[in-house]
């Protein structure tokens, strides 16, 4: 066995052998797995979340990239980037008992995947033909090619499933396109490095992390229904540009919609953005090279990975500072952080980090590392898929 992977072992086993009392209380029909795609050695290593422990390495295509659970079926979703020049594909993970059930070719280089609400379609962002596959999760197939702007990176589906939000690095812009017509409706220019989306909880508005550059873009989104003053609907609009700081990769949304956090990468810091009125609340220095974030369910505290250390950093939301050292606010993980990710209860963190090849379990309630499992070489993105057996 690999030494690194030997010591982790043993590290596990002594950590899981004291596990704390106010862990949750599995039924014995429950399962919970996390996945994380490892884009240097073409696997997908699961991670037993019930047990806190390693379960398996899978083989999936070439290059995965990035990975979404299923919010309907037992089923996880991994893109896989492939060659540059050739097709990419989506491996269909069966939770239960994970094996590759089926692989859908999609187009050149996908980096990114949605799923709608109703779990059976998703959007693969193609960045290297400029498109988004729309796919039928259900009979496992590509159904639709919708046209996109250039090296698009992240296609969101709005929770009422009326608008998909594209953006796309190489082209500075942002396509909102309508899925039951499968074209484009709107086009907005100006947004450097288009990197990120998030939409609010009622699907009226969008924001984008304009990474070459030093903004977040708003844009309110079509509304087909009739107005109670019988005005005409609104058409998609530019609400506004937010300056926040340089290199803005990441954006992390309240789960309530109320507030979001922008990561700036080459600013060190954190913006604070309330979605209602698109003020930014300021900016915070955070840690080196931050380039993920997550809020925790009660909208209480944001973690945040930094690309360039061992150390995700707290910030407390309603306190509006980050968490002092003291008190937890730096927690110590391998090297490189750059995916996050909840337990389906909470109590875990799961980081991972994508130089050391491994994914640090963090204790919520104590911000405190619990062990370390080994993944495959370069890991990259993280899901969490729970769900019960028959």
């Amino acid at each position: 066995m690999n030494p690194r992977y030997a010591h982790l072992a043993t590290l596990a086993l002594l950590l899981t052998g004291c596990r704390p009392h106010d862990f949750p209380q599995y039924d014995a029909s429950y399962r919970e797995y996390a996945y994380v795609t490892n884009g240097a050695s073409n696997t997908v290593t699961v991670l037993d979340v019930v047990n806190v422990r390693l379960d398996r390495e899978l083989a999936v295509g070439q290059s995965p990239i990035a990975v979404v659970a299923s919010p309907i079926r037992p089923e996880v979703y991994v893109v896989n980037a492939g060659a540059p020049t050739g097709q990419g594909s989506v491996s269909v993970i069966n939770a239960e008992n994970n094996t590759v059930a089926a692989t859908i070719a999609v187009r050149r280089l996908p980096v990114s995947i949605d799923i709608d609400s109703t779990g059976n379609v998703a959007y693969v962002a193609n960045s290297g033909s400029n498109t988004i596959s729309v796919l039928d999760l259900k009979a496992r197939r590509e159904i639709a090619l919708i046209g996109a702007g250039e090296e698009p990176v992240a296609a969101r589906i709005t929770p009422d499933g009326k608008t998909l939000v594209v953006a796309n690095r190489r082209g500075n812009s942002v396509s909102i396109v309508d899925p039951a017509a499968r074209s484009v409706r709107s086009v907005f220019e100006g947004c450097p490095g288009a990197a990120d989306a998030v939409i609010l909880p009622d699907s009226t508005k969008a924001f984008v992390a304009c990474a070459g550059g030093h903004q977040v873009m708003a844009i309110a989104l079509a509304r087909s229904e009739s107005r109670p003053d019988g005005r005409p609907a609104q058409a998609d609009r530019l609400e506004a540009f937010m300056n926040v700081g340089r290199a803005p990769v990441h954006l992390a949304l309240k789960p309530d919609g109320g507030e979001l956090f922008a990561s700036n990468s080459l600013s060190d810091s954190i913006s604070e953005i309330v979605t209602s009125t698109d003020d930014v609340g300021g900016a915070y220095m955070i840690g080196e090279y931050p380039v993920r974030g997550l809020v925790s369910r009660d909208n209480a505290m944001l973690y945040v990975g930094d690309l360039s250390s061992q150390y995700v950093t707290v910030y407390s939301i309603d306190d509006g500072k980050r968490i002092p050292d003291s008190q937890g606010g730096s927690i110590h993980v391998g090297d490189g952080p750059s995916a996050l990710a909840f337990s389906a209860a909470g109590h875990l963190l799961f980081v991972v980090d994508s130089r050391s090849a491994d994914v640090a379990v963090v204790r919520t309630a104590s911000r405190s590392l619990f062990t370390m499992l080994p993944t495959g070489r370069a890991p990259n993105a993280i899901a969490v898929k729970a769900f019960k057996v028959p």
